[in-house]
């Protein structure tokens, strides 16, 4: 009578088959538990979202352990492929992190339209970010408004077809996959090189105005660029 789990494998021919949907329901408990604690989720997910990934992770773990303590009875089903699949995968997000170009992401999404924010008339123009502006420049377009302010924002380098580029960032709802764009335009410093797509600049100048296509905008008037890191949170709620 088998008495371990080698004698019951031994004595049962499909007993590695049964087992092999909770293996890989474990890799994936594995694979969403490393990516919550790399920090690779603030990549691809609001923040209000990383519980659920850490508890979805545990519950998958629990599940495969109880799965491989008490396998079922019954016929096994040779379907290797879809087990496959998601083994994969799951092997290659975690050996090759995914690294989204958000300037590319941007350039091929329509623009966010903010709400107005009363914190963003109220607080400094210096401490205002980058989406803070936006939201003034939604909801009061008169750029006189503004002329002269000081200006001290962040963020990643999005290419504009034809134009010069602007500064900008991504606001997410839920995912990566809602992302929408904000981004301000910017006068460079005249003889210097643009900067390239996706580099992580903090930018300090002052709002200016100027003509384009046939009507008036404000403009970030960049007086001194300096490259930083990405953030690691780069996604604004």
């Amino acid at each position: 009578m088998p008495n371990s789990v080698g004698d019951r494998a031994s004595a049962q021919p499909g007993f590695v088959v049964k087992q092999l949907p909770y293996l890989v329901l474990g890799l994936w408990g594995v694979v969403l538990l490393n990516c919550w604690a790399d920090g690779r989720l603030n990549l691809l997910l609001h923040s209000n979202f990383h519980s659920l990934v850490l508890a979805t992770g545990v519950i998958f773990l629990l599940l495969a352990s109880a799965g491989l303590r008490w396998p079922p009875s019954g016929p096994s089903r040779r379907n290797y492929l879809p087990m496959a699949v998601l083994s994969l995968s799951g092997i290659a997000l975690t050996l090759w992190p995914p690294k989204p170009s958000l300037s590319t992401l941007a350039a091929n999404r329509s623009s966010a339209q903010l709400g107005d924010s009363e914190i963003s008339f109220l607080s400094p123009p210096e401490q205002r970010s980058l989406s803070d502006w936006v939201r003034l420049l939604n909801s009061q377009p008169d750029p006189e408004l503004y002329a002269g302010n000081p200006v001290q924002v962040s963020g990643f380098v999005l290419a504009v077809p034809g134009a010069a580029p602007e500064i900008a960032r991504l606001l997410v709802r839920c995912c990566l996959a809602d992302a929408t764009p904000v981004g301000l335009a910017v006068r460079w410093p005249p003889k210097q090189q643009w900067p390239k797509p996706d580099q992580w600049l903090q930018i300090n100048g002052v709002m200016a105005v100027e003509s384009h296509q046939g009507a008036l905008r404000a403009v970030l008037v960049a007086r001194k660029i300096r490259l930083i890191k990405a953030p690691a949170r780069p996604l604004e709620p």
